[in-house]
């Protein structure tokens, strides 16, 4: 079998996945006001992949690099042509679905945003009011010469306006206008006529008035552009010096980085479109046709002025019975483990974990992976406070996590000014855990309380990530967590570890095992199979190992939401490998591991993609459920989720998300999980 056969590119793959949330902005069945936040998301996303990948990409272009994964085999310029061509396509459809289903939808309900169709005289009126009042102040036009170079700001909007003097006989003359969507809203409010709500886009406000910028010339076109910059740091494989002073300068960069993508209105005239590349200095490659308005991830800011109607319904945090019942979550935690499963649960309970940490009399240190931790982070306030009251406090801040790094580095120097020890990136290293440890001193019996979770110290996306979160004082655990932050902080001394799998220590060679298990079993003609679900799957001995099994009988059922390097269901390779994607309200967040193990079940949790990075240059904690009230909750869960043919869809051997065809009743896993936990009885 070819090599390209074998495995899927990442990078198409991960296309693929987030045509699955275009998917979603397209579905009828999903309330309006929703859709309009999937075309939000998938701009969001999309905007974030040229920032990075393609920016990485064209690196390798540059100088000359022959594959970019001598497994794969992809050459640079060969990727590049193919993601190229797959943006187009769905970039094409985006404005299709925008202009074509969301804008008719939501003027059924009510609701009209203006583009190209007249206005009213009463909102042209509101329109030239709001501009000559808000807008005119922010507005830096510049008119643009062969020799002039502007600088156009990374993510930011423009507008490019061909000009022509009404009282002379010469060229037309080009300018370029900022559109200030960062001072002011994107979509302005206009007066409310006979029910129907308007808006109208801040660049159509700019649009209309014009020749008040530009006075003593005729409009001969306006055509939106946008510039995309290589916003990565390129600093994990840093090994000297001081990390956080480099990570300081290349942060005030990341802005002027290398053009990745300069976005313009397709409608824009091919002699101007040259003008413009030109006096940019871009590479062909760098140009890519688009719509009459970008940064479409503003949609999140649209107003729903009939809300909660034209959303989805609503489904509040649920409590714990038995935590709220209890006066110390310490002495909830020595009778029995509890797992928690976010957002259907609430997060209070994590940061009651911590406060009660910070004031209690007993609790001697505390041990805490930060990652991305919240703008206006109650965690962090609670480990301040806790330093403050003579408490041990040793936090792990990876100021390495993209987009994060400033206000990590925020947040690990207020800390570190109340007290708290901070330890800051390890050189050639991401910690991606997500653990938290408590020591207690009582009576002269030292007491380890844990929290283990798949997704990040962050009560705001915690409202939006389906993540689990486990808090016990399981001792084999405790013990080993314990010796694991050790390392974290010395890097020295390798500790051995029997439960929990560890990145660096025994994580990958564990996984090769339990697989190696199941195929052992099937060859041997018994039951053998395995559930694996990941945000990712993209190294290759991983791949290699699941299409092994596949061979061998294994009964591989594969939960993935983005990147996925295995290609399934290919007689003779993958036969027995089945994966699915699930995209709902929530963003599925959660690692879960379930191996049949010969009847005795085995499932691991954590926060462990099967990446290169992950497995190979990350300190990952992947836990194992101990519990069996725990461990049956949590396959309760996972059987939704094979069960789901609502919000999951099949990835076949094209990389197609494929609907899954509905035998019986409709399950909605998102909604099956939240109502069955609203509904399960809690015992001691």
């Amino acid at each position: 079998m070819e090599t390209e056969q074998k495995y899927f590119n990442r990078d198409l793959s991960w296309l693929s996945f987030n045509y699955r949330i275009l998917q979603e902005a397209k579905n009828p069945e999903v309330p309006i006001v929703e859709r309009v936040k999937f075309l939000a998301i998938f701009s969001s996303n999309l905007d974030e992949f040229f920032r990075v990948r393609v920016a990485a990409i064209r690196s390798l272009m540059k100088i000359g690099k022959k594959k970019i994964n001598k497994n794969i085999g992809f050459e640079p310029a060969k990727a590049f042509a193919l993601i190229h061509a797959e943006i187009i396509r769905q970039q094409q459809e985006y404005g299709k679905a925008f202009y074509e289903g969301i804008l008719p939808t939501l003027e059924r309900e009510g609701i009209v945003l203006y583009n190209e169709q007249p206005k009213l005289m009463l909102h042209k009126e509101t329109i030239t009011r709001l501009f000559k009042s808000r807008v005119l102040a922010y507005l830096r036009p510049v008119l643009l010469t062969e020799e002039s170079r502007p600088f156009l700001q990374n993510r930011k909007l423009y507008l490019a306006v061909e000009l022509k003097r009404k009282d002379a006989e010469e060229l037309n003359r080009y300018a370029v206008l900022n559109i200030p969507s960062d001072n002011l809203p994107r979509f302005a409010a206009l007066p409310v006529v006979d029910g129907i709500y308007y808006y109208t886009f801040l660049d159509d406000v700019i649009k209309a008035n014009l020749e008040i910028v530009f006075p003593g010339y005729e409009i001969v076109g306006c055509y939106s552009l946008k510039m995309n910059r290589d916003a990565d740091l390129y600093i994990e494989d840093e090994y000297d010096g001081d990390l956080v002073e480099k990570i300081k300068r290349q942060l005030d960069k990341r802005n002027i980085g290398a053009p990745s993508r300069f976005l313009y209105d397709l409608n824009m005239p091919v002699k101007f479109q040259e003008f413009l590349q030109n006096i940019l200095g871009l590479d062909r490659e760098d140009m890519v046709p688009g719509g009459r308005y970008h940064n479409f991830y503003d949609l999140f800011s649209l107003p729903n002025p009939k809300a909660p109607d034209l959303e989805y319904p609503s489904m509040p945090s649920l409590s714990h019975p038995l935590l709220d019942k209890s006066d110390s979550f310490f002495e909830a935690m020595d009778k029995r483990d509890y797992m928690l499963h976010f957002p259907y649960q609430s997060y209070d309970y994590v940061l009651r974990f911590f406060n009660e940490a910070a004031i209690d009399a007993y609790v001697t240190d505390i041990f805490v992976t930060v990652y991305r931790v919240a703008a206006n982070s109650f965690i962090a306030n609670a480990l301040i406070s806790a330093a403050m009251n003579g408490k041990n406090v040793t936090c792990f801040v990876e100021v390495k996590a993209r987009f994060d790094e400033e206000n990590n580095l925020k947040w690990a120097a207020e800390m570190e000014k109340a007290g708290v020890k901070i330890i800051y990136s390890i050189p050639g290293l991401k910690v991606h855990a997500k653990v938290a440890l408590v020591v207690r001193r009582k009576e002269g019996l030292k007491k380890r309380y844990a929290f283990l979770g798949t997704g990040n110290f962050n009560e705001s996306t915690a409202k939006i990530y389906a993540d689990h979160g486990l808090f016990t004082s399981e001792k084999s655990l405790n013990k080993e967590l314990e010796k694991v932050f050790g390392f974290i902080e010395t890097q020295e001394n390798k500790p051995e570890v029997k439960h929990l799998l560890v990145a660096q220590l025994n994580m990958k060679e564990r996984f090769l095992e339990m697989m190696d298990r199941e195929i052992a079993q099937a060859k041997e003609g018994k039951s053998a199979s395995m559930v694996l679900k990941v945000n990712n799957l993209e190294d290759l001995v991983m791949v290699d190992k699941l299409y092994e099994a596949s061979r061998a009988g294994v009964k591989v059922e594969l939960i993935i939401r983005g990147i996925c390097c295995l290609v399934p269901g290919v007689e003779g390779m993958s036969e027995n490998i089945t994966i699915r994607r699930i995209v709902d309200r929530y963003l599925e967040h959660a690692r879960i591991f379930v191996f049949h193990n010969g009847g005795d079940t085995e499932v691991y949790l954590g926060s462990a993609d099967w990446m290169g990075r992950n497995l190979n240059n990350r300190i990952e904690v992947v836990f194992p459920v101990l519990n069996k009230r725990v461990k049956a909750d949590v396959l309760k869960i996972v059987e939704f989720q094979l069960e789901d043919n609502v919000s999951a869809v099949a990835l076949d051997e094209g990389l197609n998300n494929v609907p899954l065809e509905v035998k019986g009743e409709k399950v909605r896993c998102q909604e099956d999980v939240y109502h069955w936990l609203k509904e399960k009885p809690f015992q001691l």
